[in-house]
């Protein structure tokens, strides 16, 4: 099954470190919203959308790529880190692939340091994650679709 993940991530690099983590074990296509913002995904069966939290979302750039380019009846999954120990952060994305008639097929989470907006002034929150658990984990989800 022909897979790519399309992702934001750009603080930290913590979405990033577990897709490196499942494209070094599995034959997937990443794609970086930012610097390939015209990929056709028609050709794939399944679709990743992994991104860290940004104010309570998925980035608003791997939203707006989603609405463009996503294709109707795919399988989607999700995967996202985050600072914020809980939250709704599914919420846009959701809403955009299902728009689409896709069906989700997963999600993965765990947490990631964070030191956007006032989390800065603590000098970030969830320090040293991803934890190699967490990247090990992320890799079992995949196999796991």
């Amino acid at each position: 099954m022909k897979t790519a993940i399309v992702y934001y991530s750009e603080h930290h690099g913590n979405t990033k470190k577990l897709l490196d983590a499942i494209a070094a074990r599995h034959e997937v296509t990443l794609i970086n919203v930012t610097k390939q913002p015209e990929t056709d995904l028609s050709a794939y069966d399944r679709i990743g959308f992994a991104s860290g939290i940004y104010y309570g979302s998925f980035a608003k750039q791997l939203v707006a790529y989603a609405q463009e380019h996503l294709p109707d009846g795919k399988e989607v999954f999700f995967i996202y880190t985050h600072g914020a120990p809980k939250g709704s952060f599914l919420t846009a994305i959701r809403r955009v692939t299902e728009a689409k008639n896709c069906r989700e097929i997963g999600a993965y989470h765990c947490q990631g340091f964070d030191t956007f907006g006032p989390f800065r002034l603590l000098g970030g929150i969830a320090k040293g994650h991803p934890t190699e658990e967490e990247t090990a984990a992320a890799v079992s989800f995949y196999a796991g679709l």
